[in-house]
This record gives structure tokens, C-alpha cells and sequence, in this order.
């Protein structure tokens, strides 16, 4: 069983078991531009889908797109996760959490032994939460003059299996 599939199964047991988490490849890239709109009013969602150990990742809350996660290899040793999102009528039920958790997982299986993002506390104080309750160090802040606002940089170590 793939990683993937015990999180879908371990979703199931923990009061959540119409959500699945899985892998998507650039073709079915549309379900994630269509999200990101949504959520962010912007089509660019990273500056260059020709990256290193690209991961697409798609939740389905109900068999319906809940929301999404890109991250990709930022160095040898640091996995990034660069974007990502829950659909207003999806949140509060754990989904960015499961996601973000997906991603971890595949980042270690892929051999990475830090996994980081940037989250903009202004404008997604939730990001900022769920990285403090869930163990991730900041390691960095600064302010982005693209967005116009201050970005927080957390990493966490990864657990080797």
C-alpha cells in the first residue's frame, strides 16, 4: 500500500472517510488552476511547473475538489511545499493538515530530510497556526514586495521512517 493509500485509509478511521488525498499529473493540471483562482484570484500558481521531485496533490472531500498542494526540490536536503489551498466550504474539517501531512510523506520517500513553506500571516493566519500546532521551527521572516506584505518561513525535520 502506497502512501497515499494509508493516509485514505487512516482518513476513514479518524471520522473523515469521504476525503481522499492522491497524486495528480500535469495533465489533470486544471483541477488545481480552477482551485487556485478560487482561492487566491490569480492564475500563476508557481513560477515553473519544470522542477525536480514535482508533487501535485488533490483532496476530494465527497468526491468533489476540496483543495490542493504543490511543493517541489528546493535543495538536496529541503523539500518545499509552494502552494496550497482549501475551499471555503471544506475548511475546519482537517484537510489542509492531511494534505500537508501527504506531502511530508511523500517528501521523505523521496529522501529529503526538511520540509519548509512560506505562508503569508496577514492574509492566511490559518497557515501560520497549523505550522506552530504542528511542531515547524520559523526559521525565517521577511517582507515581500510582490505581495506587499510579511512572509513566514517554517521548516520541520523529517521523521525517517
Amino acid at each position: 500500500m502506497d502512501i497515499l493509500q494509508q493516509i485514505s485509509a487512516s482518513l476513514s478511521e479518524t471520522g473523515i472517510p469521504d476525503l481522499t488525498i492522491s497524486s495528480i499529473s500535469l495533465d489533470e493540471l486544471d483541477l488545481i488552476r480552477d482551485m487556485n483562482r478560487l482561492l487566491f484570484n490569480e492564475d500563476r500558481i508557481i513560477n515553473s511547473f519544470d522542477r525536480k521531485d514535482l508533487v501535485l496533490l488533490i483532496a476530494r472531500f465527497e468526491g468533489m475538489p476540496a483543495g490542493f498542494k504543490v511543493g517541489y526540490r528546493e535543495n538536496r536536503f529541503v523539500f518545499y511545499s509552494a502552494k496550497g489551498g482549501v475551499l471555503p466550504d471544506f475548511r475546519r474539517r482537517g484537510i489542509a493538515r492531511f494534505l500537508m501531512y501527504a506531502m511530508m510523506d511523500r517528501a521523505r520517500e523521496l529522501g529529503y530530510s526538511r520540509f519548509a513553506f512560506d505562508t503569508f500571516p496577514n492574509l492566511h493566519p490559518g497557515m501560520t497556526v497549523l505550522a506552530v500546532t504542528e511542531g515547524f521551527r520559523l526559521i525565517k521572516s521577511d517582507y515581500n514586495t510582490a505581495y506587499r506584505e510579511y512572509r513566514l518561513r517554517f521548516e520541520k525535520k523529517l521523521q525517517i521512517a
